[in-house]
């Protein structure tokens, strides 16, 4: 994951990531507009999938996104899309990083990757915000879910992202997919996916929608300015797409869904008092935005437990890579153990909402 400071964590790049300088050195030359060198190489300790690095060279910073090494699910670490997408909004509402250039050439650094500016800022971490003021917390939040209406609200096709993914049946493929990813990765039998797996796609909500989604909007996804509740650039477009932008939205707000300590989440804490507004504000707030009516309760539930169980397909991949020793981070194992908890979090919000 990109970070907006060195305070978030510099390391030493472990030996299955690491990158070979003096060919990218070369190649930074030759596709970096105004680049010169010599440049440093450190890993940002953050992320579980593709590795990221801070490139520094006398006049510029730069950012490095790569594919992980060793055997990878199809379609997962896809560096090119992430390029893409940031390509695509630069002229946008939306806050994005300026990308570079994408290398898909394996004799560069190993890998596909792409370079893009490295932006300063501030990245949140905690959900409940204990670094900002209490009478700006709710114009973070409120910040993020502007940001997220105005993504939803760009014109796919006229950016040039028509055929990013495929118009409908969003919710149906996904379901499909993130079945098919986490049978892949698969380590153990988790009964509450078990029961996902039979759920999801006998309830899949009617009506559909059209938008360019993330598929990662989270509080430390993005970068805010130093001092100002704004945001400059929103990271990590790895899982981004053409879907259902009420799923994307439901992503953000599943961190109102879990437990502060497992996943520095918001459950069963008061946002009110935290100065942090309510999921039902958010939803409101993006509705108000995109001239949308309320969403039903039992709709907005359904994508709440399919966020969670998509979640869950990450989590049993990234347990995968760790139990490979192929992990983009230190932390890999322990982040991977949670995709047990998170699924019966998924299914105990399903029973509670939907019965036995």
């Amino acid at each position: 994951m990109t970070a907006g400071t060195v305070a978030t964590g510099l390391r030493e790049s472990a030996a299955h990531t690491h990158v070979e300088t003096a060919k990218l050195l070369g190649w930074m030359y030759e596709h970096v507009p105004g680049f010169s060198g010599p440049i440093e190489i450190q890993q940002f300790a953050g992320g579980q999938s593709n590795p990221t690095f801070l490139v520094t060279a006398p006049e510029h910073r730069y950012v490095l996104r790569r594919k992980p090494a060793g055997k990878l699910l199809p379609s997962a670490h896809a560096v090119d899309r992430e390029f893409r997408v940031l390509d695509a909004l630069k002229d946008t509402d939306v806050p994005v990083a300026h990308a570079y250039a994408l290398c898909e050439d394996p004799d560069v650094i190993g890998s596909a990757f792409y370079v893009m500016d490295y932006v300063q800022g501030r990245i949140f971490w905690d959900a409940t915000l204990p670094e900002v003021p209490l009478d700006q917390r709710r114009d973070v939040y409120q910040e993020m879910v502007r940001v997220q209406a105005a993504l939803h609200s760009v014109d796919y096709a006229s950016v040039g992202l028509g055929d990013f993914g495929k118009p409908g049946n969003y919710i149906e493929r996904q379901v499909a997919r993130w079945t098919q990813q986490y049978r892949a990765s698969q380590t153990e039998t988790i009964d509450a996916v078990e029961h996902l797996i039979e759920w999801l796609p006998k309830h899949i909500p009617a009506g559909d929608q059209t938008a360019i989604v993330h598929g990662d909007f989270r509080l430390d996804n993005t970068i805010f300015h130093p001092t100002e509740p704004r945001i400059l650039a929103v990271l990590d477009w790895e899982l981004s797409t053409l879907g259902h932008p009420m799923v994307d939205l439901a992503y953000f707000c599943v961190r109102y869904h879990l437990p502060q300590v497992e996943f520095r989440g918001l459950r069963g804490l008061d946002t009110a008092k935290l100065g942090i507004p309510s999921e039902d504000e958010c939803v409101a707030q993006y509705c108000r935005l995109r001239g949308l009516p309320p969403v039903a309760a039992e709709e907005w539930t359904y994508y709440l437990a399919f966020c969670m169980f998509r979640l869950t397909g990450i989590l049993q991949g990234v347990l995968a890579r760790a139990l490979q020793g192929n992990a983009s981070s230190e932390t890999a194992l322990q982040a991977g153990q949670r995709a047990r908890p998170l699924a019966e979090l998924a299914w105990q919000l399903v029973r509670a909402s939907f019965g036995d």
